[in-house]
């Protein structure tokens, strides 16, 4: 990408400010630099280093354009908003260009701010605003490219970025919902191995100092014992425990990072008892609304499923769906193909048949999405209905045992004093 070496003011100290931004045009140069709370006084092209031209990265999928790096710390809810205003800018048929500059005028976030100038230079030379998004793939992913692409073509644009933006809205609700159901009983399941811990490391040792010097080799109750040997193994083995925790995390996160290790643990979470089950209403839901979504937005079909399966969230569904879409594109609908792979329940391909049948399968995918988000949401309050006091019994068992087991000695030893 092209340098641009400028002269800047400092906001709020004055000082001026020399170096080099890269951009795609002076312009977005200027517009980055006032992001970033600069003044520009001069920006012009730099000249390119001795040996740069065997630097530059070409896109993975050839082409002349580079792909920006601006993405990053730019959050959903806030690509959520920026997409839904757009949308409201068209729909008052306020020009493309002037929307973006609109947006990138108001926006707080200086990434996206960022982003927008750089769209609307790529549309002011003469591009497409899906060509613009592709070069930033760490903000607009394959679903809102191929949206945005058969908006343009269908003339609809200001209706697809209003789907897209609902659709956005509605993972980021259900994303929060789970998050909130999974944060109580994390915290509760911390606190209660933070209470075991200190009182296995810190208590528990200054009980057996007591009951060596009072009870003077007498036998302790098997309770106490048990209790005192695993504080024993903990204290003398603490840098052991820590070590096999530390290699079993990295170890679980290299299995999740790799292809078939996360393949793996996608099939063994729909295995799991009960959350199995929602895994995999959370995954139809994902892929029924982006199918139903792209399919509402003129996507074609066979494109439809290729990045529905993509984003379905599980490896092992993704998996099944590949020979779905190897069905359909030989001529086959989809309930069929749905059914055969037996990983779907049965209310999915029957759904999608009426649809098929009917000439409304856009439709009928955003029902069969509304209500297994509903069933999630039914599933995930009813798990932590029922998670919350079954962590609170546990810790109170453990630290009640702990209690008794230290206790125990205790009274034996007023019984010898009496």
């Amino acid at each position: 990408m092209p340098r641009f070496a400028y002269t800047a003011i400092e906001s709020g100290t004055r000082r001026e400010r020399r170096g080099t931004v890269e951009s795609t045009s002076v312009e977005t140069a200027a517009l980055l630099l006032r992001a970033r709370g600069l003044t520009p006084k001069d920006v012009a092209a730099a000249p390119e280093p001795p040996g740069a031209r065997l630097r530059v990265r070409r896109p993975a999928g050839g082409g002349s354009g580079a792909r920006l790096g601006l993405g990053r710390g730019i959050s959903a809810v806030e690509l959520a908003t920026c997409t839904r205003r757009l949308a409201m800018l068209l729909r008052a048929r306020l020009p493309l260009v002037r929307a973006l500059e609109t947006l990138a005028r108001q926006e707080r976030n200086p990434r996206l701010r960022a982003v927008l100038a750089d769209l609307g230079e790529r549309i002011r030379a003469g591009g497409s605003l899906s060509d613009g998004l592709r070069r930033h793939p760490a903000v607009f992913d394959r679903l809102y490219v191929s949206m945005v692409k058969a908006g343009e073509a269908g003339g609809v644009l200001d209706v697809v970025l209003e789907r897209i933006a609902h659709f956005q809205e509605r993972a980021v609700r259900l994303r929060g919902r789970l998050r909130a159901a999974m944060a109580y009983p994390l915290v509760i399941l911390a606190v209660a191995v933070g209470i075991v811990a200190a009182l296995l490391v810190f208590v528990v040792p200054k009980f057996e100092q007591i009951f060596a010097g009072l009870l003077k080799g007498q036998p302790l109750p098997g309770l106490t014992q048990a209790v005192l040997t695993a504080a024993g193994f903990v204290r003398d083995h603490a840098g052991l425990l820590a070590g096999a925790a530390s290699v079993a995390a990295v170890t679980a996160i290299a299995l999740a990072r790799s292809g078939r290790g996360a393949a793996w643990l996608d099939q063994w979470r729909l295995a799991v008892p009960v959350f199995g089950e929602v895994t995999v209403k959370a995954a139809v839901a994902r892929f029924a609304r982006t199918g139903g979504t792209l399919l509402g937005g003129g996507v074609p079909i066979l494109q439809a499923l290729a990045v529905a399966r993509e984003t379905c969230g599980n490896r092992h569904l993704a998996a099944a769906l590949v020979e779905v879409e190897e069905r359909a594109r030989a001529g086959e609908g989809l309930a069929g193909p749905l059914r055969a792979t037996g990983v779907f329940p049965e209310l999915v391909p029957s759904m999608i048949a009426v649809g098929e049948e009917t000439g409304d399968l856009a439709e009928t995918l955003t029902r069969v999405a509304d209500g297994y988000d509903e069933e999630v949401d039914r599933a995930v309050g009813t798990m932590t209905a029922l998670v919350e006091p079954l962590l609170i019994v546990t810790m109170a068992v453990v630290v009640g045992t702990l209690v008794i087991a230290l206790f125990l000695p205790i009274m034996r030893i007023v019984q010898l004093l009496g």
